[in-house]
């Protein structure tokens, strides 16, 4: 397992130290993060190298996990959908399954520590089943620019009990909540299986294994299966791009165990890409084929709706790999229009496919967009960023 001295080849001597030194006055404070998932999405992949590291400086971190039933996050999904805009039937039964899963959690849970920091709606209601004796932090990954006005109103209720909200971008923050509202950017571990270098041996074997052919450029998407993403425009943006130069669309994703729904979206894409050999699909979850397909891609999409922050779009730009986004969310945090990539409306298809063209057809626009956006995301991006940000943030908190 990685500690903080092996970044220091990464990010320099001076951010180390930075680090340590907010820390000592949070030596041997406890925390303790709550989610609801330990794989398959972005916050257990950001909390499984956030949280060693947090230990490693000398806070005491633990992490627990929600226990949900089918019915429990088949709700919670719908209020994830809702709280990014979508249409909600809030129903007296939803808001039973919702609290009485937190509640019965909260029976078997003991929280004994000195902060609690609590990640998206999931296990929100917890705080309303715990006398409180310590600050209360609830950290939402979700795109709040825009929220279900009858769900924000609900959890407004439990947020109000909180000392804390995070978000990861500031144009989410609510005027109206009279709660603290502080900004910290996801971040990629630089270390991990997903973002280390690799050799041209190993990008080749992995390829290989799963059946992905590089006598063509290719163009990929690698996210959750989640109507969110858009991954079926992203085929009618290929098939126009395809027309003009002949490559191929991979789509690798994978699947939250808190998301019920993308397991049906997979089925439906399946059906879509039948019988072309030139678009791949792939469920998986396997760290070093993104690797892979991130450093031999000749663009990444990152077509999505809505999007908390859209952590893919770093991650591909750490391996000097140009993005075409969507301008939504938390991706114009990433992408700098003409820069490392480009930002499109998500609905405009003609645009899509000639900046995509475009970049397929310029190998030195492709490798200029790669060095800016390498250097853009070790300045901006890094997990030590966000270590240092939750580290101030807890000093604050705790009031040390």
């Amino acid at each position: 397992m990685a500690s903080l001295d092996d970044y220091r080849k990464i990010v320099g001597d001076e951010i180390i130290g930075k680090i340590f030194k907010a820390a000592t006055p949070l030596l041997g404070k406890r925390v303790i993060h709550l989610n609801s998932t330990y794989q398959g999405g972005g916050v257990a992949e950001i909390l499984t190298s956030l949280i060693p590291l947090m230990n490693d400086v000398g806070i005491d971190v633990d992490w627990k996990i929600l226990h949900g039933t089918l019915d429990f996050f088949t709700i919670t999904k719908k209020f994830h959908n809702a709280l990014q805009g979508e249409k909600l039937n809030l129903s007296e039964i939803k808001k039973r399954v919702y609290m009485e899963c937190n509640e019965r959690f909260s029976v078997y849970t003991h929280i004994d520590h000195d902060c609690v920091i609590v990640h998206d709606p999931q296990p929100l209601p917890l705080v309303k089943f715990f006398r409180k004796k310590q600050p209360w932090i609830w950290r939402c990954h979700v795109d709040m620019s825009n929220p279900n006005p009858e769900l924000w109103a609900y959890l407004k209720l439990f947020i109000l009990r909180y000392n804390e909200v995070i978000l990861s971008n500031e144009n989410y923050f609510k005027q109206e909540l009279p709660v603290p509202q502080s900004c910290i950017y996801p971040s990629l571990d630089p270390l991990t299986p997903k973002n280390k270098e690799i050799s041209d041996k190993l990008i080749s074997k992995t390829l290989s294994k799963f059946k992905i052919p590089t006598d063509k450029p290719i163009i990929s998407q690698i996210s959750r299966f989640d109507k969110w993403k858009g991954t079926e425009s992203v085929i009618e943006v290929y098939e126009l791009v395809k027309r003009k130069v002949d490559c191929r669309l991979v789509l690798l994703g994978s699947m939250a165990t808190d998301d019920p729904e993308g397991p049906m979206l997979y089925e439906k894409l399946t059906r879509r890409v039948m019988d072309n050999k030139d678009l791949i699909l792939i469920a998986v979850e396997n760290q070093i084929l993104v690797n892979a397909l991130q450093r031999v891609s000749s663009v990444i999409l990152q077509k999505s709706l809505k999007e908390g922050f859209g952590l893919t779009v770093s991650e591909s730009l750490w391996k000097g790999t140009p993005v075409v986004g969507s301008c939504v969310g938390g991706i114009p945090l990433q992408i700098i229009d003409g820069k490392n990539g480009y930002l499109v409306d998500p609905k405009n298809t003609e645009e899509w496919v000639d900046r995509v063209t475009e970049i397929l057809r310029k190998p030195k626009l492709r490798s200029k967009m790669g060095d800016f956006g390498r250097e853009w995301v070790k300045k901006n991006f890094l997990i030590t960023r966000q270590l240092l940000d939750y580290i101030n943030l807890l000093q604050r908190v705790i009031n040390i």
